[in-house]
């Protein structure tokens, strides 16, 4: 009974009638296994406990809903659930991208649904349009912004010229970023909802292991006013891509051209560009957080359930939108053969013949530039920035390496990669 958890029995109660009419069933909150009171709530008579596990194996309740967070007890609670023979729906990402394999498994062993659209960007139905409404597609790639800390600590430095370090503090004390803020900022949160979104899209099994995880902490003020000044914004994405040798499953910073939809998505809002091969580019952008957008979606998860009650597991959607047995092998590619453009900035030291060092190690190595622009003087020091045409990430590291070498090139090369992202 935590933020999500108060905000879905209060829209359960606020909207049971209209809920009524779209299930043809009353939907009941037959027990709450709660730490403790939210006072956001108003829980009149219903049965409370401190036990989770009461509410697993009640033979009573039809469907449990789990909006603890984390590995365990979550994980423990819902295979209880499942074996208990009840249907399951979540908003915990980390779970379905960590262990979403074996529940998926037991589930179908069970005869029982787990749901799980809560657990990607909050109130945006992704999930459902990646099952179902474009389900006539093959995916050719996505891309979103599923992290809404993130998204507010890079629109803040871009609109107010702040540094990393202050805007954190503040979205400490907005709420928007934990005590502890790792999860957010180092891309982690990011990565589990990206690890099922591509399941989802390309019929893999989940891989969180798999994914490339890069954070903003690196992230400097410089970097954010260089790439308005070139017609991009820094945007913290998840991307996932279907190439010739496998699926690319990657979190990091990107550039991306100012004009693009999602480089106008701001503060903690989410959104995700899907690529199909017949229907094209498609948007899906929204509140990625909070009570009630996120028990809007563990609501609808619920109907879904409800609705479905007593149908077999062939009749239902698959979990991962595809056949459990036509998931494919694709592999996950490592990044060093992800082919992508980049930004890169270095401090050199100003006299003849250091760009050339430069640009004669990138043409070495295949890489071609887009552009480049000597910044103003510090010093005997000159900031250079580089923009390159597409390369793979394995040239890119060995470039970087035999750049940092040079004598006339101070400190480390930041590298931020870059994405067109052009249906």
């Amino acid at each position: 009974m935590g933020t999500v958890g108060g905000g879905t029995f209060n829209v359960l109660q606020r909207n049971g009638g209209e809920i009524t009419r779209r299930t043809g069933r009353e939907i009941v909150v037959a027990q709450v296994a709660q730490r403790r009171p939210n006072p956001a709530c108003d829980m009149g008579t219903t049965n409370t406990s401190d036990d989770i596990f009461a509410v697993a194996t009640n033979p009573e309740i039809d469907v449990v809903v789990e909006l603890i967070g984390g590995y365990e007890p979550a994980k423990q609670l819902v295979l209880t659930a499942i074996r208990n023979g009840k249907h399951v729906v979540t908003a915990n990402k980390a779970l379905i991208a960590v262990h979403g394999n074996e529940i998926f498994a037991a589930a179908r062993e069970h005869n029982v649904v787990v749901a799980y659209e809560a657990g990607v960007a909050g109130g945006i139905p992704i999930i459902k349009a990646l099952r179902e409404g474009l389900a006539a597609n093959q995916i050719n790639w996505l891309a979103g912004i599923i992290n809404g800390t993130g998204n507010f600590i890079l629109t803040e430095m871009r609109d107010k010229g702040r540094d990393f370090a202050d805007v954190l503090k503040e979205a400490q004390e907005l709420g928007y970023a934990e005590a502890d803020p790792t999860f957010d900022v180092e891309g982690i949160d990011a990565a589990h909802k990206l690890t099922i979104l591509s399941s989802l899209a390309f019929g893999i099994p989940l891989q969180f292991d798999a994914c490339f995880t890069e954070g903003i902490g690196q992230v400097s003020q410089e970097d954010v006013a260089n790439a308005e000044a070139l017609g991009y914004r820094i945007k913290h994405l998840g991307i996932s891509r279907r190439a010739a040798e496998g699926v690319e499953l990657r979190v990091h910073p990107t550039l991306i051209p100012e004009k693009r939809l999602l480089a106008n998505v701001h503060g903690v809002m989410n959104a995700v560009l899907v690529d199909g091969d017949a229907v094209g580019p498609t948007l899906y952008y929204g509140a990625g957080a909070g009570a009630e957008p996120t028990a809007s979606a563990v609501v609808a998860d619920i109907i879904d359930v409800v609705r479905g009650l007593g149908l077999s597991a062939d009749s239902r959607v698959p979990a991962l939108a595809f056949d459990a047995s036509q998931l494919s092998d694709l592999p996950v590619l490592p990044m060093a053969k992800v082919k992508t453009a980049y930004y890169l900035r270095m401090m050199a030291t100003e006299k003849p013949g250091v760009l050339a060092q430069v640009t004669k190690i990138l043409g070495e190595r295949g890489i071609s530039i887009e552009a480049i622009e000597q910044k103003g003087h510090e010093a005997n020091q000159v900031p250079v920035i580089i923009l390159t045409r597409s390369v793979l990430e394995g040239q890119m590291n060995d470039a970087i390496v035999a750049i940092e070498a040079l004598a006339d090139i101070s400190g480390h090369v930041t590298r931020i990669r870059v994405e067109d992202l052009d249906g």
